[in-house]
């Protein structure tokens, strides 16, 4: 039995193969990477200051929402029967604003936010206390 002689051309083949798995690799990892830093790059730059459109004549939003803690857990505000505005944790001096004229308020801790209700504010909540309240427009 004699030695067994390998295909040049296989062996070609071989590395340009590898050298294209290798380079769509290293795309998928840099292109995931620069996705995953601009989606996360504007909540870094500063608070986030969400503002929905005021509605003709509102000039005072119907609720205003200040994070006064380091985290604020969970702060959820919707339009009764209809879409969710906001579901998620907020940080120290972000601020949310919606001039809609109901809206469902439900603050997981109520003493890490400062609530403002048609431009007067709301009584501070309890530390860990859960309030849910309806805010309507004058």
């Amino acid at each position: 039995m004699g030695r067994h002689r390998s295909d040049p051309m296989g062996l070609a083949r071989l590395a340009v193969a590898v050298l294209a798995v290798a380079g769509i690799a290293t795309l998928l990892v840099i292109g995931g990477r620069a996705l995953f830093l601009s989606l996360d790059a504007p909540e870094r730059a500063e608070p986030h200051r969400a503002t929905t459109e005021p509605s003709a004549g509102a000039q005072v939003p119907t609720v205003r929402i200040e994070c006064v803690a380091d985290t604020c857990p969970l702060v959820t505000v919707r339009v009764p029967g209809g879409d969710v505005l906001q579901y998620r944790d907020m940080s120290r001096g972000e601020e949310v604003s919606y001039f809609q004229p109901e809206l469902d308020v439900v603050l997981s801790d109520a003493a890490t936010v400062r609530v403002t209700e048609n431009g007067r504010p709301r009584a501070q909540g309890k530390a860990g206390e859960r309030e849910a309240f309806t805010v309507k427009a004058p």
